[in-house]
């Protein structure tokens, strides 16, 4: 126990140091600090470059929690980069800043695992693997809801994209510019396609291309039939008749979404008549194995 104690001591200290440092009075600068923009050729220097506060630990701990955190993904199988999945979903954190959020907590399941196999004392064994499993599972679990949160996003941008595309090339065929109708779209909409239209127009205002800012909408979101369209889109200023080939492909995705949803009600419809059969087998067996320990027990009596 007293082990215990002192393997907790050193995280409840740093923890405690980064709570003071952001209350004012614990984090006031000294009076040589203060006085040094007015000496002679004093310069004037922050207290938080010279303090231990919470966003100096986490520059810190930063690049050490995200290259980490992309080996243990990778380890579980975890291929696509952490940003653009962060990207993808409009997170207002980078990858950064998450990888530090996902370690503290794989560092609070730690030292909650080890508090809690101390508590049960059953063994070394199980006290190790409560100890790492606790922090795996947590780091999992919050790896999970962020691939579940960009998966979502993605099938959110395929049902959503035949009806953008008929916007896009109605449009375009009724002579408004690319820049023009995707903005439109963007400023309209309020689905998943509109706040990413809106995140390319806003790129394209940066001084990307209208070509680079839709493929890199493409790469992030990762959509095949995205990348179809943008293939067509990117051939902007070199066809005439855009509209009518952004239409052919809004029929083309959109036909794509149908197949995809009669093989889904199809898999249902497979998928009810398991019940049937297990319900219509069961009685059928009963009805069988009557008879049949019946001529069991007349051959063993005779």
């Amino acid at each position: 126990m007293d082990r215990l104690l002192a393997g907790l001591s050193l995280p409840a200290f740093v923890g405690m140091a980064l709570l003071l440092s952001e209350i004012r009075w614990f984090r006031r600068p000294p009076l040589f600090d203060r006085l040094t923009p007015y000496t002679p050729g004093g310069h004037r220097r922050t207290h938080r470059d010279l303090s231990f506060s919470v966003s100096s630990f986490r520059d810190l701990v930063g690049p050490l929690s995200l290259s980490s955190g992309e080996a243990l993904g990778r380890l579980f199988g975890v291929e696509e980069d952490i940003g653009v999945r962060l990207q993808r979903i409009h997170s207002p954190i980078d990858a950064g800043a998450f990888r530090t959020r996902q370690l503290s907590l794989t560092v609070a399941a730690v030292i909650v695992g080890a508090m809690g196999a101390t508590a049960l004392g059953r063994g070394p064994l199980l006290s190790m693997f409560i100890v790492i499993g606790a922090p795996l599972l947590v780091f999992l679990l919050v790896e999970q809801k962020v691939t579940a949160l960009a998966e979502r996003w993605q099938r959110q941008v395929f049902l959503e994209l035949p009806v953008v595309a008929e916007q896009l090339g109605m449009l375009t065929a009724a002579g408004w510019s690319l820049g023009a109708a995707l903005g439109r779209i963007a400023e309209r909409g309020a689905g998943c396609c509109a706040r990413d239209l809106d995140r390319v127009t806003r790129r394209v205002q940066q001084g990307l291309s209208e070509r680079d800012a839709l493929r890199e909408w493409a790469d992030i979101a990762s959509v095949e039939s995205l990348d179809r369209l943008v293939s067509i889109l990117a051939m902007n200023g070199e066809t005439a008749d855009l509209g009518r080939l952004v239409g052919d492909e809004a029929r083309a995705i959109r036909r794509e979404a149908q197949r995809e949803l009669i093989e889904v009600i199809e898999r249902r419809n497979q998928q009810v008549w398991i019940p049937v059969t297990v319900a219509a087998l069961i009685p059928g067996v009963l009805l069988m194995g009557v008879p049949f320990v019946d001529a069991l027990t007349l051959f063993s009596t005779a």
